[in-house]
């Protein structure tokens, strides 16, 4: 039952997508606390099962592939939620749907020669990254400081 765990908590995510945007969306007074925590909810368990899968040597082919797969809809969904709404503008959604493309081509290709390639820190520290951004804007939606951080989109344009 252990060996399942990893890759029961990666499905889980999966279906946290729809909720998310469902959560989001919604009519709830409450809708972006909510959503904000299925997205925590969603990261605590990206955390627990490569912890799990890693510490108890449950790697599975099924979940190196899906995985990624989960972070990459669950942050590809979040992106565009808070586009829809104006927090974040198009252009980092733009940015992450292109590297995104070329990744997905270049692991096509890698795949293609059974080449499997292992996710690295700075990959995982990305990720954490992505979550604590994504945090940060729920807030600010929040309380309110979206007019705030607009002050700072010049240093977004040096740094891209």
């Amino acid at each position: 039952m252990l060996a399942k765990i990893p890759n029961i908590l990666t499905i889980l995510r999966i279906f946290m997508v729809p909720l998310f945007v469902y959560v989001f969306f919604g009519t709830c007074p409450k809708a972006h606390y909510t959503a904000f925590i299925v997205f925590l909810v969603a990261g605590l368990t990206d955390v627990l099962d490569g912890y799990i899968a890693r510490k108890y040597n449950l790697i599975t082919k099924f979940g190196t592939a899906m995985d990624p797969l989960a972070d990459k809809l669950t942050q590809i969904s979040t992106l565009t939620s808070l586009v829809i709404i104006g927090i974040i503008p198009l252009w980092i959604l733009i940015i992450v749907l292109l590297k995104e493309f070329i990744m997905i081509v270049g692991a096509s290709f890698l795949y293609g020669k059974d080449v499997v390639v292992y996710s690295k820190w700075y990959g995982k520290l990305a990720t954490v990254l992505f979550y604590v951004a994504i945090v940060f804007s729920l807030l600010a939606k929040q309380f309110n400081l979206i007019g705030f951080w607009s002050k700072f989109d010049f240093l977004l344009y040096c740094l891209a």
